[in-house]
C-alpha cells in the first residue's frame, strides 16, 4: 500500500467536499494543519491549549480517552521550544506542537471515524489566530 499516492492527498481542504469519497474507499482521515504567525500569548498559554483540545474534541464529535497531555519541550533548542499536545481519542489521536520562536502551530488529527476538516481549522483559528493557514488531508488505506 502506497500511502503517498496522489489520489489520497487532498490539498486546500477548506474548498473540498469529502462527500465525494465514500467511507469504504479509505480506512482513516489524517488532517495536517500548519498555522503561521499565531498570537504568541495564545500558543504559550497552557490553559488555552487545554481549552482548545476540549473544544476540538467536542466540535468534531470524538470521544476522548483521558485528559489531554500538554508538556513544554525542546528547551535546549530555541527554534523548536514550545508546548506539545497529545489527546487520545477512541478512534486514534490529536497531536500538536506550538513553536514559540516562529509562532507556528503544527496540528494533526487522525481518526478512522470521519469528521469535518473545516471544523478543525475553524476551531484552531479561533484559539490561535494565525495570519496564514495551510492544510491537507491524507486518506489512509486507499488502495
Amino acid at each position: 500500500m502506497n500511502f503517498l499516492n496522489k489520489k489520497n492527498i487532498i490539498q486546500n481542504i477548506e474548498e473540498y467536499d469529502l462527500k465525494d469519497f465514500k467511507k469504504n474507499d479509505y480506512w482513516g482521515m489524517h488532517l495536517i494543519v500548519d498555522m503561521e504567525n499565531c498570537k504568541k500569548r495564545l500558543i504559550q498559554d497552557k490553559d488555552n491549549i487545554y481549552n482548545f483540545s476540549k473544544n476540538l474534541v467536542a466540535t468534531i464529535e470524538m470521544k476522548p480517552f483521558g485528559e489531554p497531555i500538554i508538556e513544554y519541550f525542546a528547551t535546549d533548542n530555541p527554534k523548536a521550544a514550545g508546548f506539545s499536545l497529545i489527546q487520545l481519542i477512541e478512534t486514534s489521536n490529536i497531536s500538536a506542537h506550538f513553536a514559540d520562536n516562529s509562532q507556528s502551530v503544527f496540528l494533526d488529527v487522525f481518526s478512522c471515524k470521519s469528521f469535518i476538516p473545516k471544523k478543525v481549522v475553524e476551531v484552531a483559528k479561533n484559539y490561535f489566530m494565525p495570519k496564514k493557514t495551510t492544510s491537507k488531508i491524507i486518506l489512509r488505506g486507499v488502495e
